[in-house]
């Protein structure tokens, strides 16, 4: 009993520096970056227009929705997912965007507010509360991340049981340690521009479910709604 009151002492504490570091880090970011941030957002109005913005519901821990911030990268369309419709709406800026993941800067603010660490499962839309399995839904036990396990190890590359293997793998072994060699992973990733794109797709190749039974319900996760 003593050993595990313990261990969650540990990661109770663990818990709060990860947290300290988000806030530190994305306020620095979103500080030393803002003449990045600026010149995006001008490449973004004079090549795509208005919203300069992507914002889109995604799942935060425990089911909790949250509203993500990204540049746009795709020009206007029926804003239903679909691998086609994003190879057709993928501009060139917003190609150049994606690889050097200059589109994801405004998500610093997501970190900050609390939505996201930037560590974690890679967050998804709402559209696929209904589809994962309870097992699955493990993933959200901990905030999601701007980086991941499974972005370091072929991002849009992997197919969607790896991802969720490597979701879970974080969520069962999380440590201030595994986030620093995460991040670390992630610069050389972002140099190489590794695992952009799914094969035979502009995004990633959309999430239909499992074979397995669902068992999680549209409220599912503590603080869903």
């Amino acid at each position: 009993m003593e050993d595990r009151s313990t261990t969650r002492s540990y990661r109770d504490r663990s818990a709060a520096v990860k947290r300290g570091l988000d806030v530190v880090v994305a306020l620095t970011a979103l500080l030393v970056t803002a003449p990045i941030l600026a010149a995006v957002a001008v490449a973004v109005l004079i090549g795509l227009g208005r919203p300069v913005l992507f914002r889109q519901r995604r799942i935060g821990r425990y089911g909790r929705e949250f509203t993500i911030l990204k540049f746009r990268s795709m020009a206007g369309g029926s804003g239903a997912f679909s691998p086609g419709d994003d190879q057709a709406r993928l501009t060139p800026l917003g190609r150049w965007l994606r690889a050097t993941s200059l589109d994801e800067l405004p998500s610093l603010w997501n970190i900050l507010r609390g939505d996201m660490s930037l560590v974690g499962p890679r967050p998804f839309p709402t559209s696929y509360r209904d589809l994962y399995t309870a097992e699955q839904f493990r993933r959200h036990d901990v905030r999601p991340g701007l980086t991941g396990l499974a972005q370091v190890n072929g991002r849009n590359e992997l197919d969607w049981a790896e991802r969720f293997a490597y979701d879970l793998r974080y969520v069962d072994h999380w440590s201030l340690r595994l986030d620093a060699r995460i991040l670390a992973r992630t610069a050389v990733a972002v140099l190489r521009r590794q695992g952009i794109s799914a094969p035979g797709a502009a995004t990633a190749h959309e999430f239909r479910g499992t074979v397995a039974e669902r068992q999680v319900p549209a409220t599912a996760g503590r603080g869903a709604r």
